[in-house]
């Protein structure tokens, strides 16, 4: 028989038993969001923490840099590129046909007009020009003996001895002969002229090129390469090319004088060559919509080469006692440029201002400044219209690190409370990094000042990454 437990008996403990389970539910619920909380707050702590020590206190000042506008005449320039090319360049040539017998020049040496470069053979050209010699003098022996029986003639004919026609003929005959006789003068100068051509002569001042034809070669006048290349280096030329929305302003400035041309070395900022322009294109290069220009230099230093690119600028006008700030105290807003102006209080006021031009160091402000103003040049970080700043000096000009510094644990940084954190975090919100300064997008400390009851902290300049 089995054993059948009483209901009313059983009932009273499985509720016992539910009970409990949730208890242990709603404890172990209870635990879990304590620690949440618990983690919720340590984070929410430690970001606050982190936006109080990148937050300067509005009532503090912002170390800036400033800058007083100058007065100085501004040179406007046209910036093009361009190639450089041989004012003149000549390829030297045999005029006559013979056998190279010297080579009177080094490879890369630099000639003067006139200088013998090269010699032919001029065994057959000497023959010729002997051979009209000869011819000349044979001639002229003949005309001497016609002129004798013309004078003869001519006195027979006087006395009546002898016809008018023969002393008429014999008088064309001398005629004859003495244009035969100027007929072998040409015949000479042109032989003196062909054994002239056996010496290869510079036709002009340069520096030749790598030799064409070596010693003992025969030599065509109607070689292509010829002998060699000069090239002539000084003067130089430099072909380059500006947008054609400048033709106007290039056409006046030169009428007005000779405009100046400067030439960029390697690194584009140094000036190796300042020369003059000689000519301007007649038209616009449809395919690029540019303008050629040629301008000529003394090329002293040989810095230009034929064939190089460079970087070119045309002087093309002079702002007279323009005013002159630096670059960097030119800002851009939505509603256009505008400088930070440092009044007699140290509090900055945003101006608008009017740039004529600008460069990588200087702008030239057409209005809204004053020579007398004083205009922030690095610190705009932390800079607003009406904020109070201080001025420092270039002394101060924070440098880049060249290498990271290795981390300091907080403990080395920090003087610890009981909750970790720095006292002076607690009671002035960081106030030790309000002087601090800023320039572009990297952080500059120029100073700090030495924390409240603890350690100093570092005073040396340095950039932040």
């Amino acid at each position: 028989m089995l054993f059948k437990p009483d209901l009313k008996e059983t009932e009273p403990a499985a509720g016992a038993r539910v009970a409990s389970r949730g208890r242990g539910r709603l404890a172990a619920t209870a635990v879990t969001l304590l620690i949440l909380g618990g983690l919720g707050y340590f984070g929410w702590t430690a970001f606050q923490q982190k936006q109080a020590a990148n937050r300067v206190r509005p009532d503090l000042a912002v170390p800036v840099l400033a800058a007083t506008p100058r007065i100085q005449d501004v040179p406007v320039y046209l910036d093009g590129v361009g190639a450089v090319r041989a004012l003149n360049t000549v390829t030297v040539r045999s005029q006559v046909d013979g056998k190279l017998i010297a080579v009177n020049f080094i490879e890369g040496q630099d000639v003067r007009k006139g200088d013998v470069l090269g010699e032919i053979d001029p065994v057959i050209y000497k023959a010729q020009y002997d051979q009209a010699v000869a011819k000349k003098a044979q001639d002229e022996a003949q005309l001497a003996n016609q002129r004798l029986d013309l004078i003869r003639y001519q006195q027979l004919a006087a006395a009546n001895a002898g016809s008018k026609q023969q002393a008429d003929t014999q008088r064309a005959v001398v005629a004859q002969q003495e244009a035969l006789v100027n007929s072998d003068q040409a015949a000479i100068d042109n032989a003196q002229a062909t054994l002239s051509y056996t010496k290869i002569i510079a036709p002009l001042s340069g520096r030749t090129g790598l030799r064409q034809v070596d010693q003992g070669n025969i030599i065509h006048a109607t070689d292509a390469t010829g002998l060699a290349i000069i090239t002539q280096l000084q003067p130089i030329a430099v072909q380059f090319s500006l947008p054609q929305q400048q033709i106007v302003r290039v056409n006046a400035a030169s009428a007005k004088g000779a405009l100046a041309v400067d030439v960029f070395g390697n690194d584009g900022v140094t000036v190796v060559d300042t020369g003059t322009l000689k000519g301007i294109d007649n038209q616009v290069d449809p395919t690029t919509g540019t303008l050629k220009l040629k301008a000529e230099f003394p090329n002293a230093g040989f810095q230009l080469w034929p064939g190089q690119f460079v970087n070119v600028r045309l002087k093309v006008d002079t702002l007279m006692q323009a005013l002159v700030v630096p670059t960097s105290a030119v800002q851009r807003g939505p509603a256009g440029t505008f400088s930070y102006v440092i009044g007699d209080d140290n509090a900055a006021a945003a101006k608008p201002v009017v740039v004529t031009q600008q460069n990588e160091n200087d702008a030239v402000i057409a209005s809204g400044l004053s020579p007398s103003d004083r205009v922030v040049t690095t610190g705009f970080a932390n800079l607003s219209d009406g904020a109070r700043v201080i001025v420092g000096n270039d002394a101060q000009t924070p440098t880049a690190d060249l290498a990271p510094h290795k981390r300091r644990s907080s403990r080395d940084v920090q003087g610890r409370d009981g909750q970790g954190r720095d006292s002076q975090d607690r009671d002035g919100q960081g106030e030790h990094r309000g002087k601090r300064g800023e320039r572009g997008q990297g952080e500059h400390k120029w100073h700090s000042e030495p924390a409240q009851g603890g350690e100093p902290s570092a005073s040396v300049a340095k950039s932040q990454p």
